[in-house]
């Protein structure tokens, strides 16, 4: 089984595991994340190994945190993002065949409606009131879409962008500017 967490803020917690009589076993965590004593990781797989697969991430957590030498540092996680993760293993997670996806194709659409339909078409998926959806999306005029926690200022040239009759619009998600023309491009929400 597989379990994975992003820490808001934070790293990624990996958590691999099998359950054999109600116990978790052959448990091993990884991640992006920073632990010193590096050797405090074994530490952790060996307090989660034969623990009863129901405990809850604050109880898996508060094995860790026994388990761990004193003055260890995690930089970017916690132990309760650890127990997240098992957590999450235990659920096992489905995969995206496992759905009826949706399409959208609705042809081309200005930048603002396609950041406005993103927005709320993953609010309704997460809220499940829509199953997964894929959305093309084709732009009815060329745009600039910045991330949401990209810097305008740093990103774009308001003014060469006026220019050159480019659309501003900032998305959602994460991540860099993006320059668009007359072109499909797919969004998912699921």
């Amino acid at each position: 089984m597989h379990g994975e967490y992003k820490v808001p803020g934070g790293k990624l917690v990996v958590v691999d595991l099998d359950v054999a009589d109600g116990l978790l076993r052959d448990v091993r965590v990884a991640g992006d994340f920073f632990l010193e004593p590096d050797e405090a990781l074994l530490d952790i797989d060996r307090a989660l190994e034969g623990a009863p697969a129901d405990l809850t991430a604050p109880q898996l957590a508060a094995r860790i945190d026994a388990a761990l030498p004193e003055g260890t540092v995690m930089f970017g996680f916690t132990s309760e993002a650890v127990g997240v993760a098992v957590r999450r293993a235990l659920a096992q997670a489905t995969d995206w065949t496992d759905y009826e996806w949706q399409l959208i194709h609705d042809g081309p659409q200005s930048p603002a409606l396609h950041m406005a339909l993103d927005e709320v078409l993953t609010a309704e998926v997460a809220a499940g009131r829509r199953p997964p959806t894929l959305r093309v999306w084709e732009w009815g005029s060329p745009a600039v879409v910045i991330g949401s926690f990209q810097s305008l200022r740093n990103e774009v040239d308001p003014e060469g962008a006026e220019r050159h009759g480019m659309t501003v619009v900032r998305r959602i998600s994460g991540g860099g500017a993006m320059f668009v023309a007359s072109q499909r491009h797919y969004s998912t929400a699921a």
